[in-house]
C-alpha cells in the first residue's frame, strides 16, 4: 500500500460531524500539528440530531456539547480553536436541504480560499450516511473549482460495515506514516466525544451510541485515504 505524503502545504479535513475528524483522521492531524504543519478542520453539521427525543438535552444544548467536544479533541491532537471552522448545517438533513452540495460547497470554498490548502480530505462518498455523502459531493465541487487542491477521501462507516473492516475504495488507498505519540493523541481525542458514547445523554434510549468496539477499532486501525481514481 502506498504511503501518503502531505508535505506540499496546508491540509483541510472535512468532518460531517464532531467525532469524524478524530475517528478517521486523528493520527494525520496529530502528526501534522506535532510537526509544525498547518491543518484545519471544518465541521459540516451542528450534530444536534444524535438524540432527538432527549428532554434533558434539547437541540441547542446538544449542539453546544458537540462543539465543545470537538474543540477538546482538536486540543488533544495538538491544534487550537482557530484550527476549527463550524458550518452548522443541520445534522442528518444536509442531503435534503442542499441537494448535490452546492450551498455546502460554497461555504467550504470560503474557507479554502482563506487557507489555500494543498490537500482537502473529505468523508468517503461510500459511507452510508446522508451527511457523509453530502460532504463528499460538496468536496468534489469545491476542489474542482480550485484546480491546485488535491482531493482525498477517508472512510468511516463504509469501513466499519465492510467485510473484515476493509472499506470499499474507488481508488488507490494510502496510509500516512505516524509517530507513536500520534496514536496516543488520537485515542485521547476519540475519548473526548463522550456524548456519542452514551456517557452524557441518559434519557433517549434510541439516541445514537457508537457500536461496541467502534471507538477501539478506529483508535487502533491504520488510517486510510484514497482518491476517486488511483494515481
Amino acid at each position: 500500500m502506498d504511503s501518503l505524503r502531505l508535505d506540499r502545504g496546508p491540509v483541510v479535513v472535512l468532518a460531517p460531524h464532531a467525532d469524524d475528524e478524530s475517528l478517521g483522521c486523528g493520527r494525520l492531524l496529530a502528526t501534522l500539528w506535532s510537526g509544525g504543519g498547518a491543518a484545519h478542520v471544518i465541521c459540516l453539521t451542528d450534530g444536534a440530531a444524535s438524540h432527538p427525543a432527549s428532554r434533558s438535552h434539547p437541540f441547542a444544548r446538544l449542539r453546544a456539547i458537540r462543539r465543545s467536544e470537538l474543540l477538546r479533541a482538536v486540543s488533544r491532537l495538538g491544534g487550537i480553536s482557530a484550527d476549527v471552522t463550524f458550518l452548522d448545517f443541520p445534522d442528518a438533513a444536509s442531503h435534503r436541504l442542499h441537494g448535490p452540495g452546492a450551498d455546502m460547497a460554497r461555504s467550504i470554498g470560503v474557507v479554502l480560499d482563506r487557507l489555500a490548502p494543498a490537500t482537502l480530505i473529505a468523508p468517503s462518498p461510500l459511507d452510508p450516511h446522508c451527511d457523509h455523502e453530502a460532504g463528499a459531493a460538496a468536496a468534489r465541487v469545491a476542489a474542482a473549482a480550485r484546480p491546485g487542491t488535491r482531493l482525498l477521501f477517508y472512510p468511516v462507516w463504509s469501513r466499519w460495515k465492510g467485510p473484515r473492516r476493509a472499506a470499499p475504495r474507488p481508488g488507490g488507498a494510502r496510509q500516512l506514516a505516524w509517530t507513536e505519540g500520534a496514536v496516543a493523541r488520537k485515542r485521547a481525542a476519540i475519548d473526548c466525544h463522550r456524548s456519542q458514547m452514551g456517557l452524557v445523554v441518559r434519557d433517549d434510549p434510541n439516541g445514537f451510541v457508537m457500536p461496541e468496539g467502534f471507538a477501539e477499532f478506529f483508535a487502533n486501525a491504520p488510517e486510510l485515504y484514497f482518491q476517486e481514481h488511483a494515481a
